[in-house]
């Protein structure tokens, strides 16, 4: 398949077939290619750049209203298509899309908010989710997408390196009235029942997660943390400092042999400036915690340590949930999203390949468990 920039990505995997010549994805063992044993979705989760593409490739969806279109070849004989001739004995071509049919989407320009709400089919009212990501910046819409898909408005919200926020692209010029406004919009909704909204947030949206629920007069029904920190090196303008961009902390990147950055240390619980430190303990809804635990970029594992002990310490040990995935890395996404290990940061002005982490397959496993549990998470939290 194609990626919406254009870039070719492939996966194969080995199979041998039965007397009649059938294979079953679903029971039968792939025994080589991009991926072994029996994995139903290999195929899609071990999708991976051509040879010759470009470095630190990563695949997100950033049209949704459009699909993405698969090609699958049955091919002759264990081989990998890598420019070699081979016999193609059938092939399908397949769609995926991440709007279910009736879902609307609408752009949202307004009191200073920059973001999409996807609305389910039909009058609701609907339980809603507020979205975000992190500081890769721009507007992601996918996640929103699929959860308006499952029955839940969703506001994908926009924060950093969107040219309809307010300038320099690569600061955060936002505070925390920004995000209670997002909230409100949701809460303000005719569609949308305003005492049945969760927050969800990745890395840096994770922290703004927790920094939202505490808020005075903010009363989240849930919160979903995505290999996120308690706390944060970039200030937001409401800490009385000047945020700075994400290169004022280069001191705490590590470099690996091939000079790609992690930016892990940058969010060591002790690290962390202790103005930035969100109260965990005064959150008072269910909270769930995602941990990959070979995440590269963020320190995943420790903060969940701290904010578990604090809430406990609180007696509140009964509202937290953590995930824990082995081998899995930073970007937990919905199911069937190649594992983003190394990723390009920047281009200029100087180039940086950041570290995210994982590996593919037990990197599959964590996104297609953790989906399943997010959503009943949150039907039982927000459908009651």
């Amino acid at each position: 398949m194609h990626s919406e920039e254009g870039d070719l990505w492939q996966a194969f995997g080995h199979y041998n077939t039965n007397e009649s010549g059938i294979v079953d994805l679903t029971s039968d063992h792939s025994v080589g290619g991009s991926y072994s044993g029996c994995e139903p979705m290999g195929l899609f989760w071990s999708l991976h750049p051509a040879p010759g593409s470009r470095e630190g490739l990563r695949l997100r969806k950033k049209d949704v209203e459009s699909q993405y279109t698969t090609h699958i070849s049955l091919l002759e004989g264990h081989v990998s298509p890598n420019g070699e001739q081979i016999t193609e004995l059938a092939a399908v071509t397949t769609e995926r899309w991440y709007m279910a049919p009736g879902v609307r989407r609408t752009e949202i320009r307004q009191n200073g908010i920059v973001g999409t709400l996807f609305m389910p089919p039909g009058p609701g009212p609907f339980p809603a989710i507020l979205d975000m990501w992190g500081m890769g910046g721009g507007l992601m819409e996918y996640r929103a997408a699929l959860l308006a898909s499952r029955g839940y408005a969703s506001l994908a919200l926009a924060y950093f390196g969107h040219p309809d926020l307010p300038p320099p692209l690569d600061t955060i010029n936002i505070g925390d009235s920004y995000f209670r406004a997002a909230l409100h919009l949701l809460q303000d909704h005719p569609q949308i029942v305003a005492d049945r909204i969760g927050i969800i947030g990745l890395s840096f949206g994770a922290y703004l997660t927790l920094r939202l629920a505490t808020q005075p007069g903010v009363k989240p029904s849930c919160l979903i943390c995505i290999n996120g920190p308690m706390g944060s090196m970039t200030l937001l303008p409401d800490l009385d400092s000047r945020p700075g961009t994400f290169d004022s902390f280069n001191r705490y990147w590590e470099y690996d042999e091939q000079g790609h950055a992690s930016f892990k240390n940058l969010s060591l619980p002790e690290n962390l400036p202790p103005e930035s430190k969100v109260k965990v303990e005064t959150i008072d809804c269910p909270l769930m915690y995602l941990v990959g635990e070979d995440d590269l970029s963020a320190s995943s594992k420790e903060n969940a340590d701290v904010i578990e002990e604090k809430l406990t310490a609180a007696g509140k040990a009964h509202l937290f949930t953590r995930l824990s995935y082995p081998d899995a890395g930073h970007l937990i996404e919905p199911p069937y999203a190649p594992n983003a290990r190394e990723v390009m940061w920047r281009v200029k002005p100087s180039k940086v390949i950041t570290l995210f982490g994982g590996h593919p397959a037990p990197h599959a496993v964590a996104q297609e468990d953790s989906w399943k549990k997010i959503l009943y998470f949150l039907e039982r939290n927000l459908r009651g």
